[in-house]
């Protein structure tokens, strides 16, 4: 029997943030870390785990460098928890999606303000 790609995600998703909450005791890791989507290789051999972190832009940094660091951790805890026979090698990628439709909500009110819009704004 094939395992979907898929499915292996959906599982990684909801174990990864568990794991993060409740495993990962790093006192380096002071930002609020939420796991927004991961995407997995055909082959299952390695993981993209997009997250998005509350605070600033040094909080920010600081959670990724952490999670990257704590990767074979998460792997490990991993493999307990998946019925695997080998656990996809993961990276933590930034999730910058809030961001940018942040950055659009305040474009658009803006313009419904009347304020212009410059273009460096727009970039």
């Amino acid at each position: 029997m094939r395992i979907r790609p898929e499915k292996v995600a959906h599982l990684m998703r909801r174990e990864v943030a568990d794991i993060l909450e409740n495993k990962l005791r790093d006192p380096r890791l002071g930002a609020t870390v939420t796991v927004t989507d991961v995407e997995v290789t055909h082959d299952l051999s390695f993981a993209r785990v997009y997250v998005t972190v509350l605070g600033d832009e040094n909080a920010r940094e600081q959670a990724m460098e952490t999670l990257r660091r704590a990767s074979g951790f998460v792997r490990r805890e991993l493999g307990g928890r998946l019925d695997l026979r080998e656990v996809p090698e993961i990276r933590f990628e930034y999730d910058g999606s809030l961001d940018r439709g942040r950055r659009v909500e305040d474009l658009l009110r803006r313009l419904e303000s009347g304020e212009t819009v410059e273009d460096e704004d727009l970039e």
